[in-house]
């Protein structure tokens, strides 16, 4: 009998593959130590479950993927049948492999001979690594491989490989990774929204059943829940034990929790498989989208900074500052004249900008949104001379030049669709409803393939100094057929695989996901991407909670966060500067205004925010994420502290009017309690608008700030200024 237990950065799993069938998972959560001998079997035959009365004669197992077999009469792990056959599994154990990927000891293997496990490495404990379990049902025609890792950061990978081994066809339906969580998580927190609301927080208890989130949009969507956690009750951000699970895939997709009435409790999520669209011939294989999944002991602040640690280590995770970019977009839209352009280049140099990216409009026949899409042409009339004076223009001034594409789109009124009507997908006999006048096109085609590909790479090698893309994506994938068949699963691959080869060809192009703002957040897709947009919404108002609750899953410096202009252009609520630019300082920072309108004055004081943001970036973009638990709803404080807690920034911003004239003091989380640090807003930071009642002046401290230690920082707070509501503080932290 095998026992694997796995540890790192404050957390255990531990499998239980003593038996024929699928291994358990026993334990997923907390540090469990380095267990001396006998503990881990201890700990494995105390969690065996009990016989239920009036139930089976055996206990009921919950594998790493549930089955009837076993007794489990939940959500199945694996749905799917050969002709009516083979709809059921009773997978066993053929093999157990522990790969010791960061040069940690060996397993700790417990219960006889370690050399009876096949596959297995003898040693002594554990501290890192993947496990791969091998598994078959030859009755069923079927074999099952499970590929864990736990790693660095203490976040969980899972991933199922389901192959066919028999004569005929199989046909898949269903195949999710689910994880055990403990009876002491008795409330769920996941996200929902809509265009320019996206990550709206829901929470309620856990009741007994299914949870179940589902995306049918052909995309992540923007009601997509990015993380669906469970926890202790009442859980924080800086409280509580919480478990969570994303589920990494752009295309229709589950996530689930389910409550069983004979006590087990599991996360789960994988692809959600249209009828037909899996088919597994003899020989072939599926792959599920991988299910990451962290544990916290520190509420959600933990989670964070589980994942924003694993996104940092990626080896394609951006290492170079964040440039401070501005989209032309609310400046211009389709109305494109070089000297315009040019002349917002030059106000983008004077206030910092570092990157100048040149939005919709640019290509053949796009003169409003309902038409052009696919025609990937510079268009002659608008740009007689092309784009390479405006890219030579804004490369003068230092900065990069960027375009946005919306490559997957296409309008009926363009001369692609035109001369190629069969390249959209579509049921048979039929278009698909019509969103925004577009359609999408099929690239699981071959030649559509090729023709998005070649145009792509011609737009990036034909233009000398083109070092970004916005890659947008503006519409839901509705009826979305391949050849008469469901093709979101091979839209979705094949989406993936011209990413890859663009980058391949042009390594050093970065491109940011964007999907009418943030309805394509995933971390399948930010494996080929460098940014993320959070929302078409630059209300500072709304960007407040988008951003946090995308920040939950991705760090600031994947998230796209611009000063918009004074007026919002999507919800026309008028907000100052301060509060614009305190909002957007928390981010990969940027500007989607026409500053070229705005007094000398303003771009002077933003301008100001710019070089606050890139004096702070290094902080910002490496740094701690840290989240306020504060009583009055109408106060949302958060910030971001170095590793070595010696330096740090909040924001504290006031959402609306609250019950009591002033509100309770705000704690300053994350620094080492018996440090002293010195508290002061930035000199670069106007003053912005408080109450009457408030002390003359910025704050009733003297002129250098406020010097106490973390302990009274974090557990006592500072009693802020009223700010009259949408107005932002920004507090800086140095260790004195």
């Amino acid at each position: 009998m095998t026992i694997v237990h796995l540890r790192r950065a404050r957390t255990s799993l531990v499998l239980d593959a003593r038996g024929p069938g699928l291994p358990r998972v026993v334990h997923w959560g907390a540090d469990l130590g380095p267990l001396p001998d006998g503990d881990l079997p201890a700990l494995v035959d105390a969690t065996v479950p009990p016989v239920v009365p009036s139930s089976f004669d055996a206990p009921t197992v919950l594998s790493l993927l549930p089955e009837a077999s076993a007794g489990w009469s939940g959500r199945p792990g694996l749905a799917g049948h050969r002709d009516g056959r083979d709809w059921s599994t009773a997978f066993r154990l053929t093999g157990l492999d522990v790969h010791d990927d960061l040069a940690a000891p060996s397993p700790h293997l417990l219960g006889g001979d370690p050399s009876h496990a096949p596959g297995v490495k003898k040693g002594p404990f554990l501290t890192s690594g993947r496990v791969t379990v091998r598994a078959a049902d030859p009755g069923a025609g079927l074999s099952l491989t499970v590929e864990i890792t736990l790693d660095a950061a203490g976040v969980l990978t899972l991933r199922h490989r389901l192959r066919n081994d028999g004569d005929g066809r199989y046909e898949l339906r269903e195949l999710t990774p689910v994880l055990p969580v403990p009876a002491v998580a008795t409330e769920l927190l996941d996200l929902t929204g809509r265009w320019c609301r996206e990550r709206a927080p829901q929470r309620h208890p856990w009741p007994m059943g299914a949870w179940v989130r589902e995306g049918r949009h052909g995309r992540t969507g923007h009601d997509a829940t990015l993380l669906l956690v469970a926890g202790t009750a009442g859980f924080g951000f800086r409280h509580g034990e919480v478990w969570a699970v994303h589920t990494a895939w752009s295309g229709d997709h589950v996530t689930a929790a389910e409550r069983r009435p004979t006590g087990e409790s599991t996360l789960g999520g994988g692809e959600l498989l249209a009828p037909g669209e899996i088919v597994l011939g003899p020989g072939e294989e599926y792959a599920t989208p991988l299910l990451y999944a962290a544990h916290s002991a520190d509420g959600l602040d933990g989670l964070s900074d589980a994942l924003h640690t694993h996104l940092r280590a990626r080896p394609s995770h951006p290492r170079t500052p964040r440039p401070v970019t501005l989209n032309v977009w609310e400046a211009v839209y389709f109305d494109h004249d070089l000297d315009r352009l040019r002349t917002l280049a030059d106000r983008a140099a004077e206030v910092g900008v570092e990157r100048f990216v040149l939005d919709d409009g640019w290509f053949r026949g796009r003169r409003h949104d309902q038409a052009g899409l696919g025609d990937w042409w510079v268009d002659g009339e608008v740009w007689p001379d092309g784009l390479q004076p405006l890219i030579d223009h804004v490369r003068g001034h230092g900065m990069q030049f960027g375009l946005w594409v919306e490559p997957e789109m296409v309008n009926p009124d363009s001369d692609l669709f035109r001369a190629h009507p069969d390249w959209v997908l579509q049921a048979p006999g039929r278009l698909p409803p019509p969103w925004r006048h577009q359609q999408v096109l099929d690239l699981a085609h071959p030649d559509a393939y090729a023709y998005l590909l070649a145009r792509l790479d011609a737009v990036l090698s034909g233009h000398d100094g083109l070092a970004y893309l916005k890659w947008d994506h503006n519409r839901d994938l509705t009826e979305a057929g391949h050849a008469g068949r469901p093709g979101v699963h091979a839209q979705t691959l094949a989406v993936y695989r011209l990413l890859d080869e663009l980058r391949s060809r042009h390594p050093d192009v970065e491109i940011e996901s964007c999907s009418s703002g943030g309805a394509r957040v995933d971390l399948e897709i930010l494996r080929r991407t460098d940014r993320v947009w959070a929302s078409d919404c630059n209300d500072a108002l709304e960007r407040l909670s988008i951003q946090r609750w995308t920040g939950l899953l991705l760090p600031p410096e994947l998230i796209g966060t611009h000063i918009g202009p004074e007026r919002s252009h999507t919800t026309h609520r008028v907000h100052d500067l301060s509060f614009r630019a305190v909002t957007a300082l928390f981010g990969h920072h940027g500007i989607e205004w026409d500053i070229s309108a705005i007094e000398r004055g303003e771009r002077a004081e933003l301008a100001a925010w710019v070089a606050l943001h890139k004096r702070l970036r290094p902080l910002l973009h490496g740094g701690r994420v840290v989240r306020v638990d504060h009583p009055d709803p109408a106060v949302q404080a958060h910030g971001v502290v170095a590793h070595d807690s010696s330096h740090a920034v909040y924001a504290v911003s006031r959402l609306a009017t609250s019950a009591a004239q002033v509100p309770g003091p705000v704690r300053l989380p994350g620094l080492e309690p018996q440090r002293r640090y010195r508290v002061r807003p930035p000199a670069e930071a106007p003053e912005p608008a408080m109450l009457e009642l408030s002390p003359p002046g910025w704050l009733a401290w003297p002129g250098d700030g406020i010097t106490v230690t973390g302990s009274v920082l974090g557990s006592v707070g500072l009693q802020l200024p009223a700010l009259h509501p949408e107005q932002a503080l920004l507090l800086e932290v140095v260790a004195a």
